[in-house]
């Protein structure tokens, strides 16, 4: 059972961070992006490849949040070429972000110059930052209290910008754009800055993801819009909605109990193919509870 633990905290620390980039697509800014699934590995590609090639892994790390920022960027760029007038057509919004998708595939494999880097042996940035935080390296438990540190850390950062003025606007822009653009506010950049912040934030965790485990895969960010999606509403159906740091909170909180119930799923004998509709049976029952917890209040 402990291993069940380890392994579900381990995974729900190392996507936090991409389900936290899907919340501010998808809830923030009210925008599917499924870019997600280019720029997860991204981050991995371009950490591994210098990583590799003998770069100091924190800057290996920045290199690969810098690229997921720059992806972020691009897809912005992309919707803002091709809305139409019509704030609430998400067509222009899929084609932006399935086209960056594509175009990440080709990227990340022109990057590591093959489909698969490994990186064995080598010294990452969680060997760096287990050493510095709890005085041992990548190991067992000292891997999951360094993850939770730059979990909180990150998310405190991301509790801190919501409630700046520009953050203000972005979450103004994704409940009513036609409201906030009435007052004077550029919507067009709030937006491609929080799909910038998005994808920087998935290639974080693609980045940890590569670290952790070993190496990066062209194929790594396969299903995993479906994944943070799970998450997010798994966290949003147990720990509820209140202010925007609870439910950052429970967005992390998601992350982890996902992973727990796939964890679990596995452990009992669900084969590894039927993963995937596993995750659409559970997003069925987290988007259900609302409904039947009302139905049940009123009886």
């Amino acid at each position: 059972m402990e291993s069940i633990v380890t392994n579900a905290l381990e995974q729900g620390l190392l996507y936090c961070f991409m389900v936290l980039g899907v919340f501010i697509t998808f809830r923030v800014l009210d925008f599917p992006d499924l870019t997600v699934d280019g720029s997860l590995p991204l981050g991995a590609a371009v950490t591994a490849a210098m990583i590799a090639a003998g770069q100091s892994p924190i800057l290996a790390t920045l290199a690969g949040v810098a690229a997921g920022l720059c992806a972020g960027v691009l897809v912005g760029l992309l919707h803002v070429l091709l809305k139409t007038g019509d704030a609430s057509n998400y067509g222009p919004k899929l084609l932006a972000g399935i086209l960056m998708m594509t175009a990440l595939y080709t990227v990340n494999l022109r990057v590591m110059g093959r489909a698969n880097t490994p990186l064995l042996g080598v010294e990452t940035l969680l060997d760096k930052l287990g050493a510095a935080i709890v005085g041992v390296a990548f190991s067992g438990w000292s891997l999951i209290v360094t993850l939770l540190v730059l979990a909180v850390v990150v998310k405190y950062l991301l509790d801190w910008f919501f409630h700046t003025e520009f953050g203000l606007c972005m979450r103004a822009t994704g409940d009513n754009e036609q409201m906030i653009r009435a007052m004077g506010t550029n919507t067009d950049l709030t937006r491609v800055a929080g799909l910038s912040l998005a994808n920087g934030l998935v290639a974080l965790s693609g980045s940890l993801v590569a670290q952790a485990q070993g190496f990066a895969d062209v194929g790594m960010g396969i299903g995993t819009i479906v994944a943070g999606l799970a998450s997010v509403i798994i966290g949003e159906a147990i720990f509820g909605m209140r202010s925007i740091g609870w439910v950052l909170f429970s967005v992390i909180g998601g992350s982890i109990v996902y992973r727990l119930l796939i964890a679990v799923a596995l452990r009992i004998g669900i084969e590894p193919t039927d993963l995937k509709l596993l995750t659409a049976v559970l997003v069925v029952i987290a988007l259900s509870v609302p409904t039947i917890r009302g139905k049940v209040m009123r009886v």
